[in-house]
Protein backbone atom coordinates (compact mmCIF):
# COMPACT_ATOMS: atom_id res chain seq x y z
CA UNK A 1 0.00 0.00 0.00
CA UNK A 2 1.23 3.74 -0.58
CA UNK A 3 2.25 6.47 1.55
CA UNK A 4 -0.59 8.40 -0.26
CA UNK A 5 -3.15 5.59 0.27
CA UNK A 6 -2.38 5.19 3.85
CA UNK A 7 -3.17 9.01 4.47
CA UNK A 8 -6.30 8.71 2.95
CA UNK A 9 -8.85 8.97 5.87
CA UNK A 10 -13.01 9.43 4.72
CA UNK A 11 -14.36 12.49 5.28
CA UNK A 12 -12.16 13.20 8.79
CA UNK A 13 -13.23 16.87 8.72
CA UNK A 14 -16.70 15.89 9.53
CA UNK A 15 -16.13 12.73 11.54
CA UNK A 16 -17.82 14.24 14.85
CA UNK A 17 -20.31 15.86 12.57
CA UNK A 18 -24.06 14.88 13.85
CA UNK A 19 -25.76 17.05 10.49
CA UNK A 20 -29.25 15.46 10.11
CA UNK A 21 -29.42 12.96 12.90
CA UNK A 22 -32.30 12.44 15.78
CA UNK A 23 -31.66 12.05 19.42
CA UNK A 24 -33.65 11.75 22.12
CA UNK A 25 -32.22 12.28 25.61
CA UNK A 26 -34.08 11.32 28.63
CA UNK A 27 -33.75 13.17 31.88
CA UNK A 28 -32.74 16.15 29.27
CA UNK A 29 -34.25 18.95 31.69
CA UNK A 30 -31.42 19.64 33.66
CA UNK A 31 -27.80 18.79 34.59
CA UNK A 32 -26.17 16.48 32.82
CA UNK A 33 -29.28 15.30 30.03
CA UNK A 34 -29.10 19.30 29.30
CA UNK A 35 -25.79 19.61 28.79
CA UNK A 36 -25.28 16.67 26.27
CA UNK A 37 -28.96 17.91 24.07
CA UNK A 38 -27.23 21.26 23.81
CA UNK A 39 -23.75 19.39 22.08
CA UNK A 40 -26.13 17.40 20.37
CA UNK A 41 -27.93 20.36 18.95
CA UNK A 42 -24.75 22.16 17.94
CA UNK A 43 -22.60 19.39 16.68
CA UNK A 44 -25.49 19.37 13.84
CA UNK A 45 -28.34 17.51 15.01
CA UNK A 46 -31.96 18.42 13.20
CA UNK A 47 -34.20 17.01 16.18
CA UNK A 48 -33.53 16.30 20.06
CA UNK A 49 -36.60 15.41 22.02
CA UNK A 50 -36.32 15.88 25.53
CA UNK A 51 -38.16 14.03 28.05
CA UNK A 52 -38.23 14.01 32.17
CA UNK A 53 -40.54 13.50 34.49
CA UNK A 54 -41.70 17.75 34.98
CA UNK A 55 -43.29 18.92 32.10
CA UNK A 56 -42.64 22.91 32.99
CA UNK A 57 -38.79 21.42 33.29
CA UNK A 58 -39.33 20.01 29.91
CA UNK A 59 -40.99 23.24 28.36
CA UNK A 60 -37.94 25.19 29.84
CA UNK A 61 -35.18 23.53 28.99
CA UNK A 62 -36.70 23.34 25.21
CA UNK A 63 -36.94 27.07 25.08
CA UNK A 64 -33.64 27.38 26.00
CA UNK A 65 -32.31 24.93 23.89
CA UNK A 66 -34.64 26.83 21.05
CA UNK A 67 -32.55 29.90 21.38
CA UNK A 68 -29.19 28.41 20.47
CA UNK A 69 -28.10 29.68 17.05
CA UNK A 70 -28.18 26.11 15.56
CA UNK A 71 -30.38 24.71 12.44
CA UNK A 72 -31.87 22.26 14.77
CA UNK A 73 -34.84 22.00 16.81
CA UNK A 74 -35.75 20.38 20.28
CA UNK A 75 -38.90 18.95 20.98
CA UNK A 76 -40.60 18.91 24.74
CA UNK A 77 -42.15 15.27 25.60
CA UNK A 78 -42.60 14.96 29.52
CA UNK A 79 -43.00 11.10 30.84
CA UNK A 80 -41.58 9.24 33.84
CA UNK A 81 -38.91 6.95 32.54
CA UNK A 82 -39.51 4.74 35.92
CA UNK A 83 -42.98 3.55 34.03
CA UNK A 84 -43.21 1.07 31.79
CA UNK A 85 -46.53 2.95 30.31
CA UNK A 86 -44.62 6.00 30.32
CA UNK A 87 -42.19 4.86 28.05
CA UNK A 88 -44.27 3.75 25.52
CA UNK A 89 -46.47 6.67 25.69
CA UNK A 90 -42.43 8.32 24.81
CA UNK A 91 -42.10 6.63 22.09
CA UNK A 92 -45.46 7.32 20.15
CA UNK A 93 -45.17 10.38 20.60
CA UNK A 94 -42.05 10.45 19.10
CA UNK A 95 -42.70 8.48 16.47
CA UNK A 96 -45.43 11.44 15.51
CA UNK A 97 -42.13 13.94 14.82
CA UNK A 98 -40.01 10.95 13.39
CA UNK A 99 -40.06 7.92 11.72
CA UNK A 100 -36.77 6.80 12.94
CA UNK A 101 -34.30 8.04 15.86
CA UNK A 102 -30.72 8.20 15.51
CA UNK A 103 -29.27 8.83 19.12
CA UNK A 104 -30.65 7.50 22.76
CA UNK A 105 -28.98 9.22 25.55
CA UNK A 106 -30.92 7.19 28.45
CA UNK A 107 -29.51 9.78 31.35
CA UNK A 108 -32.92 9.64 33.36
CA UNK A 109 -31.81 9.24 36.85
CA UNK A 110 -32.27 9.85 40.58
CA UNK A 111 -30.06 9.63 43.58
CA UNK A 112 -30.53 8.53 47.77
CA UNK A 113 -28.87 9.17 50.82
CA UNK A 114 -29.15 7.89 54.24
CA UNK A 115 -27.27 5.62 56.30
CA UNK A 116 -27.25 1.88 55.95
CA UNK A 117 -29.65 1.47 59.05
CA UNK A 118 -32.14 4.34 57.75
CA UNK A 119 -32.51 3.43 54.49
CA UNK A 120 -35.54 2.49 53.45
CA UNK A 121 -37.55 0.59 50.13
CA UNK A 122 -40.11 2.71 48.70
CA UNK A 123 -37.66 5.84 47.89
CA UNK A 124 -34.20 4.68 49.26
CA UNK A 125 -34.40 1.86 46.47
CA UNK A 126 -37.12 0.85 44.45
CA UNK A 127 -37.61 4.28 43.12
CA UNK A 128 -34.02 4.49 42.43
CA UNK A 129 -33.83 1.11 40.87
CA UNK A 130 -36.57 1.36 38.84
CA UNK A 131 -35.41 4.70 37.18
CA UNK A 132 -31.48 4.02 37.07
CA UNK A 133 -31.83 0.75 35.56
CA UNK A 134 -35.53 -1.15 35.14
CA UNK A 135 -36.20 2.53 33.14
CA UNK A 136 -33.05 2.23 30.68
CA UNK A 137 -33.48 -1.01 30.29
CA UNK A 138 -37.03 -0.21 28.73
CA UNK A 139 -36.71 2.98 27.16
CA UNK A 140 -33.75 1.12 25.00
CA UNK A 141 -36.31 -1.79 24.14
CA UNK A 142 -39.02 0.66 23.50
CA UNK A 143 -36.88 2.49 21.18
CA UNK A 144 -35.39 -0.09 19.80
CA UNK A 145 -37.74 -0.85 16.49
CA UNK A 146 -36.72 3.33 15.58
CA UNK A 147 -33.11 2.92 16.37
CA UNK A 148 -33.06 0.06 13.75
CA UNK A 149 -35.09 1.65 11.17
CA UNK A 150 -32.03 3.67 9.45
CA UNK A 151 -28.93 2.05 10.89
CA UNK A 152 -26.65 0.25 8.81
CA UNK A 153 -23.07 -1.37 9.77
CA UNK A 154 -21.39 1.71 8.38
CA UNK A 155 -24.23 3.91 9.98
CA UNK A 156 -25.39 2.42 13.46
CA UNK A 157 -27.63 4.30 15.82
CA UNK A 158 -25.93 4.57 18.88
CA UNK A 159 -27.32 4.31 22.64
CA UNK A 160 -25.45 6.06 25.35
CA UNK A 161 -26.75 5.15 29.17
CA UNK A 162 -25.26 7.88 32.50
CA UNK A 163 -23.76 5.70 35.07
CA UNK A 164 -21.28 6.82 37.59
CA UNK A 165 -18.03 6.40 39.25
CA UNK A 166 -20.08 5.62 41.93
CA UNK A 167 -20.97 1.87 39.84
CA UNK A 168 -16.72 1.77 39.78
CA UNK A 169 -15.41 2.30 42.88
CA UNK A 170 -17.17 2.70 46.21
CA UNK A 171 -19.88 5.43 46.83
CA UNK A 172 -20.76 7.19 49.22
CA UNK A 173 -21.09 6.27 53.09
CA UNK A 174 -21.72 6.93 56.02
CA UNK A 175 -24.81 9.11 57.03
CA UNK A 176 -25.41 10.08 53.64
CA UNK A 177 -24.66 6.83 52.25
CA UNK A 178 -25.79 5.94 48.18
CA UNK A 179 -26.08 2.22 48.49
CA UNK A 180 -28.75 2.10 45.62
CA UNK A 181 -27.60 4.62 43.98
CA UNK A 182 -23.99 3.15 43.64
CA UNK A 183 -25.76 -0.17 43.04
CA UNK A 184 -27.65 0.74 40.13
CA UNK A 185 -24.77 2.87 38.05
CA UNK A 186 -22.84 -0.15 38.71
CA UNK A 187 -25.99 -2.52 37.26
CA UNK A 188 -26.34 -0.06 34.16
CA UNK A 189 -22.69 0.10 33.21
CA UNK A 190 -22.73 -3.61 33.15
CA UNK A 191 -26.27 -3.48 31.14
CA UNK A 192 -24.65 -1.36 28.64
CA UNK A 193 -22.04 -4.12 27.94
CA UNK A 194 -24.91 -6.92 27.38
CA UNK A 195 -26.76 -4.70 25.24
CA UNK A 196 -23.84 -4.11 23.38
CA UNK A 197 -23.46 -7.42 22.32
CA UNK A 198 -26.98 -8.36 22.01
CA UNK A 199 -27.63 -5.29 19.90
CA UNK A 200 -24.59 -5.13 18.39
CA UNK A 201 -25.94 -7.08 15.17
CA UNK A 202 -28.96 -4.80 14.70
CA UNK A 203 -26.59 -1.82 14.20
CA UNK A 204 -26.94 -0.48 17.32
CA UNK A 205 -24.02 -0.04 19.61
CA UNK A 206 -24.78 1.08 23.10
CA UNK A 207 -21.70 2.08 25.38
CA UNK A 208 -21.34 3.92 28.80
CA UNK A 209 -20.35 7.40 30.60
CA UNK A 210 -19.05 7.31 34.02
CA UNK A 211 -19.11 10.61 35.41
CA UNK A 212 -17.50 11.81 38.46
CA UNK A 213 -18.27 15.38 39.87
CA UNK A 214 -20.07 17.45 37.74
CA UNK A 215 -22.34 20.76 39.20
CA UNK A 216 -25.86 19.88 39.54
CA UNK A 217 -28.82 20.00 41.15
CA UNK A 218 -28.97 16.21 42.23
CA UNK A 219 -24.63 16.61 43.21
CA UNK A 220 -24.42 20.13 44.51
CA UNK A 221 -25.70 18.86 47.95
CA UNK A 222 -23.49 16.21 47.95
CA UNK A 223 -19.94 18.14 46.67
CA UNK A 224 -20.77 20.52 49.89
CA UNK A 225 -20.93 17.93 52.05
CA UNK A 226 -17.59 16.63 50.35
CA UNK A 227 -15.90 19.97 50.97
CA UNK A 228 -17.12 22.10 47.96
CA UNK A 229 -15.96 22.48 44.20
CA UNK A 230 -12.47 23.78 45.26
CA UNK A 231 -11.81 21.24 47.66
CA UNK A 232 -13.24 18.61 45.10
CA UNK A 233 -11.10 20.14 42.14
CA UNK A 234 -7.66 19.45 44.16
CA UNK A 235 -8.12 16.13 44.84
CA UNK A 236 -8.81 15.47 41.05
CA UNK A 237 -5.05 14.95 39.67
CA UNK A 238 -6.05 17.25 36.51
CA UNK A 239 -7.21 20.10 39.18
CA UNK A 240 -10.64 20.33 38.29
CA UNK A 241 -14.45 19.08 38.44
CA UNK A 242 -16.44 18.02 35.76
CA UNK A 243 -18.09 21.40 33.29
CA UNK A 244 -20.75 21.07 30.83
CA UNK A 245 -18.59 20.63 27.73
CA UNK A 246 -16.83 17.72 28.98
CA UNK A 247 -20.50 15.85 29.20
CA UNK A 248 -21.05 17.07 26.02
CA UNK A 249 -18.24 16.52 24.41
CA UNK A 250 -18.11 12.48 25.74
CA UNK A 251 -21.69 12.41 24.50
CA UNK A 252 -21.03 13.64 20.95
CA UNK A 253 -18.21 11.65 20.26
CA UNK A 254 -20.19 8.51 21.25
CA UNK A 255 -23.19 9.45 19.00
CA UNK A 256 -20.94 10.43 15.79
CA UNK A 257 -18.75 8.23 13.18
CA UNK A 258 -15.92 8.57 15.40
CA UNK A 259 -17.34 6.46 17.79
CA UNK A 260 -18.88 3.73 15.29
CA UNK A 261 -15.82 0.82 16.83
CA UNK A 262 -16.91 1.42 20.66
CA UNK A 263 -19.17 -0.63 21.78
CA UNK A 264 -19.74 -1.49 25.25
CA UNK A 265 -17.47 0.80 26.46
CA UNK A 266 -17.40 2.92 29.15
CA UNK A 267 -15.73 6.57 29.03
CA UNK A 268 -15.08 8.05 32.70
CA UNK A 269 -14.95 11.76 33.24
CA UNK A 270 -13.61 12.29 36.32
CA UNK A 271 -10.10 14.16 35.25
CA UNK A 272 -8.71 10.60 37.14
CA UNK A 273 -9.48 11.21 40.26
CA UNK A 274 -9.97 7.09 40.60
CA UNK A 275 -6.80 6.45 39.90
CA UNK A 276 -5.61 9.56 41.79
CA UNK A 277 -7.08 8.00 45.23
CA UNK A 278 -3.89 5.17 45.11
CA UNK A 279 -1.80 8.73 46.03
CA UNK A 280 -3.63 8.59 49.05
Amino acid sequence: MSAKADVQLHDFTNIFSLSGKVAVVSGGSRGLGLHAASGLLQAGCSKVFITSRKAKACEEAVAALNALPTQGKAYSVPADSSKIEEIERLVKEVGKETDHVDILFANAGATWGAAFDETEEKNGWNRVMDLNVKGVFFTIQKFAPLLEKRATTENPSKVIVTGSVAGIMVGSLGANASFSYAASKAAVLHLARNLAVELGPRHILVNGIAPGFFPSKMANGLMEMAGGVETLAKQSPNGKVGQPEDVAAAVVYLSSRGANHVNGDTIVLDGGKIWGQAKL
